[in-house]
């Protein structure tokens, strides 16, 4: 990719701890303590409209229950995404990529989305996903860099929009990772911060990708990844980071 684009300080799911996650609401304080780079989850609902959503069913996070895929856009877009978190996002409701798209245009913030598919509609959404973003970011300076846990997604978002940036993610050095980044044509590495060491930043940057840890929370494990040399951080705590100097608050 050149020079890396991104900021180093990622929001998890918008500031996914003070406010709902994954809403606009969340991105929107994140946004309000400084931060200009989001994370975020997206599968897609059963008329295959891209949307946010963590988990397969609705229950943790809607008052609803079942397989979030099998209900149309217009349903999930009435839910209460927010009560669940605090009675002051009662009502927020479900975001489609669509408008998360929109709010980080208008106001020039980055976004990492994972392609989080529901269980065996991996291709499709890597696919859906990909075609949407390229199209939504079309002519934007920065595009929005695709992960996922599930290579299956990122392979259907290389065959669908190949000039889309990609990145693996890894919660454990399984066998094969690397050569799978690879194949994928991956710019990245997103992998859980605990199992990151120097060997392993020094083999991923030896081969042209930049390297990306989650979830971050503590301020120790920050200086420690700060120190290694990590391209990104992404963290839940919003509120006891510096994005914009890429300090560490203590």
């Amino acid at each position: 990719m050149g020079e890396w684009p991104y900021p180093f300080w990622i929001a998890h799911r918008g500031a996914g701890k003070l406010a709902p996650e994954n809403t606009l609401a969340a991105l929107r304080v994140g946004a309000a303590h400084g931060w200009r780079a989001f994370e975020c989850d997206v599968k897609l609902a059963a008329d295959g409209v891209p949307f946010l959503l963590h988990d397969a069913t609705l229950e943790r996070t809607t008052p609803e229950q079942g397989v979030a895929a099998q209900r149309p856009w217009s349903e999930l877009s009435r839910l209460d995404a927010g009560g669940w978190h605090s009675r002051g996002f009662a009502g927020e409701p479900p975001a489609s990529l669509a408008a998360i798209a929109g709010y980080c245009l208008r106001n020039g913030f980055a976004l990492n989305i994972e392609i989080k598919p529901t269980p065996g509609a991996e291709a499709d959404t890597g696919r859906v996903v990909a075609d949407e973003a390229a199209r939504l970011w079309a002519g934007a300076e920065t595009p929005p860099l695709l992960s996922s846990f599930r290579p299956d997604a990122l392979a259907a978002a290389l065959a669908a929009q190949p000039s889309l940036p990609r990145a693996l993610l890894l919660d454990t050095w399984r066998d094969g990772w690397f050569d799978e980044a690879m194949a994928l044509g991956c710019v990245a590495v997103v992998c859980n911060c605990t199992i990151l060491d120097a060997a392993a930043l020094a083999r991923i940057h030896a081969a042209g990708m930049r390297v990306l840890c989650y979830t971050v929370n503590d301020p120790a494990a920050a200086h420690r990844l700060v120190g290694l040399g990590v391209d990104g951080i992404i963290s839940d705590a919003v509120d006891r980071f510096s994005p914009l100097d890429a300090s560490v608050r203590d």
